[in-house]
């Protein structure tokens, strides 16, 4: 074990890291402003016997940034899947692995879900520190209604694959929330304009950053706001769920039958809801109803 003296500094001042119990700390980190990382991230990062990050180079801005000495290796997709051996040894033998993405909370179209499911499943402890999310972020300040919302991510590069994932979301009536490259933003916007219909919808860029903005409008005049031009940085797309759709009874009921028979209650109940824009109440009382005819 590491007997070094565990800490880290704000602004010159050095603050101990207490320490770990052993397990797995999936570390959210800012997506752009450095000083949006909690207290308990900080001492989390200071504490831990090894940081695994998405790039270590990159990381090494922020873990730098406020003194951390903790040693670091890399996680991405291209190796995770041959670390998740080594990682689930070192917390058996009683040591505290955290884990970052280069921003914001891991896992979120980032790397690390591997790694957590091989640790659950080897019966050892997976600790969240919460903190930065573009998603939140964006959802907070687009305007956009958060009652009910969908995180989809990225939507395939291929336009024919992208514009039947765009088709299954038609119905949704929940606020739909995309990330995208700045290269392919354009023509991301003008294939959801066609597949969903002009929508009114934001697009976030640069978050927390210096030159922060949200763009709003319809989907086609959004698509051709960002064809026209370069955009720097990974954008956060939201569109405003379907209105007015008539969703049948029987096609929602069949859809909450496979989804309980995937998963638990509470997960099919919130899948559903979200899916057809209806209220929760309804769905969870006949999701109830279908597990005691069982």
């Amino acid at each position: 074990m590491d007997d070094r003296q565990k800490s880290y500094f704000i602004a010159g001042t050095e603050f101990p890291a207490p320490p770990l119990a052993a397990g797995l700390y999936v570390v959210a980190t800012p997506i752009g402003n450095l000083k949006d990382i909690t207290l308990r991230a900080l001492e989390t990062l200071a504490a831990a016997d090894l940081v695994l990050c998405e790039d270590t180079r990159h990381s090494a801005t922020l873990l730098d940034h406020y003194g951390i000495r903790t040693p670091r290796k890399s996680l991405h997709e291209h190796n995770e899947r041959a670390r998740i051996g080594e990682v689930i040894a070192s917390i058996e033998a009683g040591r505290a692995i955290a884990q970052i993405s280069d921003a914001g909370t891991p896992l979120l179209s980032d790397p690390g879900f591997p790694l957590v499911r091989a640790v659950r499943e080897a019966n050892l402890p997976v600790f969240a520190n919460p903190g930065a999310s573009a998603l939140l972020a964006a959802l907070a300040s687009a305007g956009l209604p958060t009652d009910a919302f969908g995180f989809v991510g990225f939507l395939p590069a291929k336009s024919g694959a992208r514009a039947n994932a765009l088709a299954a979301l038609k119905a949704r009536a929940d606020t739909l929330v995309f990330y995208e490259s700045p290269r392919r933003l354009g023509d991301s916007l003008a294939a959801m304009a066609e597949a969903l219909g002009d929508r009114p919808a934001a697009v976030a860029l640069e978050l927390t950053k210096r030159f922060e903005r949200v763009e709003r409008g319809t989907l086609s005049e959004l698509a051709m706001h960002f064809g026209a031009g370069d955009t720097k940085g990974e954008a956060v797309i939201l569109v405003g769920g379907a209105e007015g759709v008539v969703v049948e009874a029987a096609d929602w009921q069949a859809a909450l039958d496979e989804a309980l028979a995937a998963g638990p209650l509470r997960a099919a109940v919130d899948d559903i809801t979200a899916r057809f824009g209806l209220k929760r109440k309804e769905v969870y009382d006949a999701a109830l109803a279908k597990k005691a005819e069982d």
